[in-house]
């Protein structure tokens, strides 16, 4: 994923030259063909708020920014800054772990629909929806902190954590009771599971989520 951005980050910047500017009518100012430098703005922005979020400082300047260019070089070339700075942010590895920001965005809409089913009195597929996200929200935070989860248990993900010490405090205590839950959802045990173990899965993954992703 890192890869992929790196080179669309590329391609990007080599755009930048197609780019030309032409003394027109606006005042006397060089301008820029309208379609060509939104074209690649559109693109940019894009980029730019996935790799860093939408209230990230380069996401807010370029989005100003483009509201409120005018087509004129100076106006144009101030998003080619933030552009730039975008750049050479991410490339020095400012821009966090894209893989946790988008499994982050997946197990959010993961936990919003058994928030959903949970109030609409569907316990069971609350409670599968919510240990996946949470048993995969686990093993991704472990890959990403160089811990080795494939073909693991939850509980045993749980322990590596522990003993790497990237959990602690009330979050150990809460993260024991989990693999019940899980195992019993994950395995159609429907009667061992109340509706407060699915608030529970529920509430830690948001937390969880909020902390790490």
């Amino acid at each position: 994923m890192q890869e992929k951005f790196r080179k669309r980050y590329e391609e990007l910047r080599g755009q930048l030259g197609d780019i030309r500017f032409v003394t027109g009518s606006h005042g006397g100012f060089p301008t820029s063909q309208n379609g060509v430098w939104r074209n690649w703005a559109t693109s940019a922005q894009n980029l730019i708020e996935v790799s860093f979020g939408t209230i990230s400082p380069h996401s807010r300047n370029f989005k100003d920014l483009y509201q409120n260019c005018n087509n004129t070089e100076h106006s144009v070339r101030a998003l080619f800054a933030v552009f730039q700075s975008a750049c050479s942010d991410f490339e020095a590895g400012f821009a966090g772990n894209l893989d946790l920001r988008i499994s982050g965005e997946v197990f959010g809409d993961f936990v919003a629909l058994a928030k959903q089913s949970l109030s609409e009195g569907h316990k069971d597929v609350a409670a599968v929806l919510a240990c996946a996200a949470l048993e995969d929200a686990l093993k991704r935070f472990a890959l990403a902190n160089g811990l080795t989860p494939d073909e693991k248990s939850m509980t045993d993900v749980i322990n590596s954590l522990k003993g790497a010490g990237l959990v602690s405090g009330a979050q150990k205590s809460l993260l024991d009771v989990m693999p019940r839950i899980r195992n019993a959802a994950l395995h159609a045990d429907w009667s061992k599971i109340s509706e407060p173990d699915v608030n529970s899965v529920i509430g830690f993954v948001e937390q969880f989520l909020l902390s790490n992703f």
